[in-house]
């Protein structure tokens, strides 16, 4: 199996199965000067299935760069639902808002600027109505550190999913020196240890290679 195989298959998944439409394939068109990081467009769709599987009503994401995961995010959500994206560059931001202008969801997101983990205590310390779905997909040595904030901004039967977590099997190096796999272990351990949710972490294979996911539902304690 290559990765064109990988490649081949999403092609075929998204030719059957509608996914893209005009909005999102323009979204990905106004971030081509961005980094080719976002989610595919299969991804993206499982975000919006598990959105709407568990009624989401309020949406945080870690991460937002052009905005097309909060698109995929914020069309599950009611009327009266919110996503709030949290960015740190400021290009990324004005890209992503015209995004979200242009797929007619900027009534329902709100991007705040600046460094996420900031951002995430001062809605801590704020208190204030917990989110039911939270995607992290930011850098990486810091991934624990939102985990944990994101855990803390979430109520009992919300799902966390955080990105990118396995890069090309070499989460399992523990001698690695990159700071991105070590932040990513960190993760994992903190996943095993933490009483506050049930987790997991899956495998993928796709248009963007060889990775996966961590998913868990937060329980309380």
């Amino acid at each position: 199996m290559t990765e064109q195989t990988w490649t081949d298959v999403d092609t075929y998944i998204t030719s059957r199965i509608p996914h893209n439409d005009d909005a999102l394939d323009q979204a990905l068109r106004d971030s081509l000067s961005l980094p080719n990081i976002q989610v595919t467009a299969p991804q993206g769709k499982l975000l919006h299935v598990l959105a709407t599987a568990i009624g989401a009503r309020r949406v945080l994401e870690v991460g937002t760069l052009g905005g097309y995961s909060a698109i995929w995010m914020a069309r599950a959500l009611p009327r009266d639902g919110m996503l709030l994206t949290l960015e740190v560059e400021a290009e990324h931001a004005r890209i992503a808002q015209n995004n979200f202008r242009n797929a007619g969801v900027d009534g329902v997101v709100e991007l705040r600027l600046g460094p996420a983990l900031d951002t995430m205590r001062t809605l801590i310390d704020a208190g204030g109505t917990p989110f039911d779905l939270v995607f992290i997909d930011a850098d990486k040595p810091p991934v624990a550190d939102y985990f944990d904030s994101a855990v803390r901004l979430s109520h009992p039967g919300s799902v966390i999913v955080v990105d990118n977590v396995v890069r090309d099997g070499r989460v399992i190096d523990g001698s690695t020196d990159d700071a991105s796999v070590r932040g990513n272990r960190r993760l994992v351990d903190a996943l095993g240890s933490d009483d506050r949710v049930t987790a997991t972490v899956i495998q993928t294979v796709g248009g963007k290679g060889y990775d996966g996911f961590a998913i868990a539902v937060v329980s309380g304690g």
